[in-house]
């Protein structure tokens, strides 16, 4: 099992642009047979060190993991995210 941790820091804080990439991931779980689980959510504390979304997903083999990477759904997020990002960090493991 892999495990694919995200962490998004976006550049708009406004509540209609977290809205929508919350929305944008969870609708990968529809798109992407590959993801086992996909859980999304947005800090409450809003800290300096916070960051403002985060995504906790699970695939059966990094295979899948990279095999997500590159379907459509995923590409057409990371357009995106791109335009409204200011910082993404990720964490994948194997458990």
């Amino acid at each position: 099992m892999l495990t694919h941790v995200v962490f998004f820091r976006l550049k708009d804080k406004s509540k209609e642009t977290i809205e929508k990439v919350k929305n944008d991931l969870l609708a990968l779980k529809d798109e992407i047979p590959l993801i086992k689980s996909l859980e999304v959510g947005v800090d409450i504390l809003h800290t300096e060190r916070s960051f403002d979304i985060v995504l906790y997903s699970k695939f059966d083999s990094l295979e899948d993991m990279q095999a997500y990477q590159v379907h459509p759904a995923h590409v057409k997020f990371s357009e995106y995210i791109q335009t409204v990002k200011d910082v993404i960090y990720a964490v994948d493991y194997e458990s």
